[in-house]
């Protein structure tokens, strides 16, 4: 039934629901404290006491209505939610800093995120040129091993990818390819070869980035696949290589970057090539970033 004593009003707008009040201080403790491990560690980070931070993270988790950490005698670990709210507290915090930097300096920064190898045989080009066509934006690169290269947790502006991002966050355009080569021990009898196949590789064993890299178990048909292992750090994964006991498969970029005494690098010539990408925010495009685009389209065509 309804209300008799209410007066409906066609015209009468209802006030949005309303937004947590959230202070940049807090989110820069809440970083402090993932980023240091302990409250203690954070309050020093921050110069602050301990109980400044504890009494900073709690008003942050009311104001959000939610847990954002999880804390034992041990350690302090992200909940889900709390993961998710440090990713936006890092853009959030990276995007004020150059706010700050730019309005009193006047000049524009344009960091570009890696995983493992940045541009290849590219990158110091790529500077070189940058610096000559555009001295009114600094180029920093920045490297960053996770799966979208530190875009994701606000550490750059355009991030180099080499597999599509599937996150509908994100936007992205291909520059180039690049040739997938074999990592291999300089004593590996596959190194007397000057190209490999990836039926080569079908009884050994690979090293693999599951997170950023570009190889995976699809490559070959079932039932000839490698075994593998996993790495998350390129100078672990050159140094188990040149020991023999694995090889590696990889973009034409790290051999380039990475060169290492007792590591040798072979095409694979069956296997199709790896598109090069530049990422970076479809609601917060860089201002830079087509230029960026452009000029690497061109030094890959070139090359």
């Amino acid at each position: 039934m309804d209300d008799p004593g209410r007066v409906d009003d066609p015209g009468r707008v209802d006030p949005p629901p309303t937004v947590p009040d959230v202070e940049l201080r807090q989110l820069r403790c809440l970083v402090a404290i993932v980023d240091e491990g302990t409250f203690t560690d954070a309050a020093i980070a921050l110069g602050v006491s301990q109980a400044a931070v504890s009494r900073t993270l709690a008003s942050l988790e009311r104001a959000l209505g939610a847990r954002l950490l999880r804390r034992t005698s041990r350690a302090v670990t992200p909940t889900p939610t709390g993961s998710r709210v440090v990713s936006h507290a890092r853009r959030v915090l990276g995007e004020v800093d150059d706010l700050v930097r730019e309005a009193t300096s006047g000049q524009v920064r344009l960091r570009m995120g890696y995983a493992w190898s940045a541009l290849g045989r590219h990158t110091l080009d790529f500077q070189r040129r940058w610096d000559a066509a555009h001295p009114e934006t600094e180029l920093r690169l920045v490297r960053v091993n996770s799966a979208t290269a530190g875009l994701a947790e606000g550490a750059c502006d355009l991030a180099v990818v080499r597999r599509p991002l599937d996150d509908r966050r994100f936007e992205s355009a291909i520059v180039g390819l690049e040739r997938r080569m074999c990592a291999m021990a300089a004593d590996d009898p596959l190194a007397r070869r000057r190209s490999v196949r990836l039926a080569d590789l079908g009884g050994r064993t690979l090293l693999v980035d599951r997170r950023t890299g570009t190889t995976t178990a699809e490559l070959w048909p079932p039932g000839s696949r490698p075994a593998m292992e996993e790495t998350h750090d390129v100078d672990e994964w050159l140094t188990v290589i040149a020991t023999g006991r694995t090889v590696g498969v990889t973009p034409e970029s790290t051999a380039h970057q990475y060169r290492r005494p007792g590591v040798v690098y072979r095409p694979v010539r069956d296997a199709e090539p790896i598109a090069v990408r530049l990422a970076w925010w479809r609601d917060d495009p860089h201002p830079a970033a087509q230029a960026a685009i452009e000029l690497l389209t061109a030094l890959y065509r070139s090359g």
